[in-house]
């Protein structure tokens, strides 16, 4: 028999008077009129409320509560392990079995594209590649995912912003945007000096589009309008951020032909088996002038293109003026600029690149009629507003970009009237918004399906941020997309393309909060050896870990317990890893004296959860409790005391300022649940580094979760996760299911996450076993009517 028929069959020997028994006998002394524990009470609820559908949100909170080992509190009458079992089953197998008879996909907001998910279509639709993310104003977020239909609102300011960048997309992919020089900018991040000291910290290969033998130095993506000649150049300066000016004298560069369309440019010195330049030591404060000792040496510059060096030039590997002196640091790239075009390429081959070859399924000839434009004009339109409106158009979604069209040719050419009309295709509320109109023979109120455009539509955006692709069209014009082969099939190639990065710097991004790395400064004082390349290494290690267990369909407890991550040279001696050598990361097994595995022995995790001066133990209890076991506490009062750091002159450890905290009876509620998780990752430092002491005392890595469990350090921490490995799965999904509808999930939504739970089960947990399972819920192929046609409008009206 399965767990789960053995689980439903210890439901029906449960009855509804034994689980009214519990309650009454385990719950009453808190959650009572007088004391009204949790904002409850149990006069108010009773047994039956589950099978008439009330109280959805109270029964599930019980459930989880019960089922974490938070309820019964530890001071209070426990349960008996059978008890709990049949209590748990019983509550879930009867919240399950009203979910069934009753499904409710859930509200559906009309839902505007977030700024990323707009960028990845264009570029898909025009065959740009050109990211402009940058140039729009960043999404608020809810739930977590900042593709949340409810915060997602438009403003006239977005508006204009998004025509202003429509209106440069436009432009860049018809190859009208002349052949005016203009300049584009990438300035290289840096570190200052560590402790006023010259150090080789970007003795590197700091990027993917250099040369294997390059160091230093930096490449950004640049898209040439028109093919023609265009200058790049680099302002050098030391490896640090005292030097800001811009001297001519630091100025190097090179012209150089180059074709339409997008390129990689980077500018980088040699790698040398030594170091080419000498680094002395700064010892004598910074208002003094290190003097050199020795005569500059003359080094390789290197200007790239698309991964090739296309000219070196040599430069000395020092500059003294009155102000400073270079010699004490090596030498680097402090800017890159492209600068043109200068001068362009007058053949009607200058403007062709991949998105004019898309664009321009049809051209008229010189002499061409105005009719014979107009036929061309439609066929163009036709085919891409089919793929940007993300279903069949007609005649009504094509006419208005036609008249745009036609009144834009009586100024300009043909190819720069594509252009305006593009500008509005672009901005047009079609493509902008994801539009779910529903059918006309609906009930108010009644629950339906989905159309097949519409289910691709919603596939494209979960796993690509984009539009569906010319295959998942065809498949949802014949009717065939959900068939279960045919979607399994899908779901394969569409994981496996390069679009589902998308899942990686979108969902995990967001998921493991990794977008807000970049924004996270520890005391450089404090910590050193926190280095712009450290920096990215530990992000880049996290994106690897989870973009492996995507690609290669891996159980999601590879997650808690991993026993390899992604490594390079920076990040292994970070870790205090011998063996493995330069900048490139790679899979590296780890072994039990390494003391890392899975995402919370990573730095990335270990950083973004502390100050940026110590560790916190509470944030990281909190991190695990929402992210990995959807459990997160109630937000703290608005008066709770800061932790204190000493006493009586004396630095106390984590351990030691949450004892004093936890004194206060309101805070002790909360942080026995937190801060067992956090102390136990107290021998990571607030960089990640392993350590063993800290306030000079031996650090204590023990702790006890509120059901009485001991455990120690990180190797305790997997077990107790282990042992909430079906908590942890319901947190995944539960994350998967928010980002893959655009929504907050509510107590209506828990046994979907159960169903989808038990699907994956039958395939060990594995990531597409899971994400099959969303993509066939109920909240992904149906959609509720409105209730009455005075209704708030939450869908878009059909034109």
């Amino acid at each position: 028999m399965s767990p789960y028929s053995s689980a439903r069959t210890e439901q029906q020997l449960f009855t509804r008077d034994l689980a009214a028994d519990i309650i009454d006998d385990r719950c009453e002394t808190c959650h009572n009129d007088y004391e009204f524990a949790g904002n409850w009470s149990v006069a108010d609820i009773h047994v039956s409320d589950i099978t008439k559908g009330k109280n959805q949100k109270l029964w599930e909170g019980i459930l989880k509560s019960v089922a974490m080992g938070d309820m019964p509190p530890a001071d209070k009458k426990q349960l008996t392990a059978q008890e709990k079992s049949a209590f748990l089953n019983w509550l879930e197998g009867s919240l399950d079995d009203y979910s069934a008879a009753n499904p409710n996909p859930g509200r559906a907001t009309l839902r505007r594209l977030n700024r990323n998910e707009y960028a990845r279509s264009v570029q898909d639709l025009l065959a740009l590649n050109v990211d402009i993310t940058g140039s729009l104003p960043g999404d608020d977020s809810g739930y977590g995912f900042d593709n949340n239909a409810d915060v997602l609102g438009v403003s006239t300011t977005l508006l204009e912003r998004y025509l202003y960048v429509a209106g440069k997309l436009s432009k860049l992919a018809t190859g009208t945007a002349g052949d005016a020089a203009g300049k584009e900018s990438y300035i290289v991040p840096k570190d200052g000096p560590v402790k006023n000291s010259g150090v080789p910290s970007f003795d590197l290969r700091m990027s993917d589009a250099l040369p294997l033998d390059s160091r230093g130095g930096g490449s950004f993506e640049f898209y040439a309008p028109v093919s023609g000649v265009y200058e790049i150049a680099g302002y050098l300066n030391a490896n640090t951020n005292n030097e800001v000016d811009r001297l001519d004298i630091h100025r190097y560069s090179h012209t150089l032909t180059l074709s339409a369309g997008s390129h990689q440019i980077g500018m980088s010195f040699r790698k040398e088996l030594a170091l080419s330049e000498h680094v002395p030591t700064v010892r004598k404060g910074t208002d003094h002038v290190v003097l050199p000792d020795r005569e500059p040496e003359m080094l390789d510059l290197d200007f790239i293109v698309d991964g090739a060096r296309r000219h070196s030039t040599q430069v000395p590997s020092y500059h003294l003026s009155a102000r400073f002196s270079q010699a004490a640091f090596l030498r680097d790239v402090l800017e890159i600029e492209v600068i043109g075009p200068l001068n362009s390429d007058q053949t009607n081959a200058s403007w062709q690149t991949a998105s004019t070859r898309k664009i321009f399924s049809c051209l008229p000839e010189a002499e061409a009629t105005a009719e014979s434009e107009l036929n061309c004009a439609r066929q163009i339109i036709s085919r891409l507003t089919n793929e940007a409106y993300r279903r069949p158009v007609n005649n009504s979604d094509i006419q208005p970009l036609l008249a745009i069209f036609e009144r834009a040719r009586k100024d300009v050419g043909f190819r720069a009237s594509i252009a305006t009309t593009l500008q509005a295709l672009l901005v047009s509320p079609q493509f902008l918004y994801l539009q779910e109109i529903p059918p006309a023979d609906v009930e108010p109120g009644s629950i339906y399906r989905i159309s097949d455009t519409e289910f691709a539509a919603r596939l494209a955006l979960f796993l690509w941020s984009s539009l569906p692709d010319e295959e998942l069209t065809t498949l949802a014009s014949a009717g065939t997309l959900r068939e279960p082969q045919v979607l399994k099939l899908q779901l394969k190639r569409m994981l496996a393309s390069d679009k589902a990065s998308a899942l990686t710097d979108n969902f995990a991004g967001q998921w493991l909060y990794l977008r807000n790395l970049p924004y996270h400064f520890p005391d450089v004082f404090e910590f050193p050896e926190f280095t712009i390349p450290l920096r990215h290494s530990i992000q880049r290690e996290t994106e690897l870990f989870f973009t492996r267990i995507l690609k290669d369909d891996l159980p999601i407890f590879d997650f808690l317990n991993a026993d390899y991550s992604y490594l390079n040279e920076p990040l292994a001696k970070h870790y205090g890893i011998d063996g493995v050598k330069g900048y490139a990361l790679r899979k590296v097994s780890l072994s039990e004296q390494s003391h890392r595995g899975g995402l919370l022995g990573q730095a990335s995790i270990l950083t973004l959860t502390s100050n940026p001066n110590h560790t916190s133990p509470v944030k990281r209890g909190k991190w695990i409790l929402d992210n990995l076991l959807a459990a997160s506490p109630p937000p703290p009062p608005p008066d709770v005391p800061a932790l204190v750091a000493e006493h009586d002159g004396m630095a106390l450890s984590a351990r030691e300022q949450l004892k004093r905290h936890r004194a206060d009876p309101v805070c002790a509620a909360c942080h026995v649940r937190m801060d067992p998780l956090g102390l136990a990752l107290e021998q990571y430092d607030a960089v990640g580094a392993f350590r063993t002491r800290y306030a000079d005392q031996a650090i204590d890595a023990s702790a006890t979760m509120p059901d009485g469990t001991q455990f120690e350090g990180l190797s305790g921490l997997h077990d107790v996760l282990w042992d909430r490995r079906e908590r942890f799965t319901q947190a995944f999904i539960d994350r998967l299911l928010t980002y893959a509808l655009g929504r907050g999930l509510e107590a209506y939504d828990q046994p979907v996450i159960r169903s989808i739970a038990r699907q994956a089960s039958n395939d060990s947990y594995r990531t597409h076993s899971i994400i099959e399972a969303v993509v066939t819920s109920t909240p992904f192929n149906f959609k509720k009517a409105p209730e009455a046609a005075n209704e708030p409008q939450q869908f878009a009206k059909a034109p």
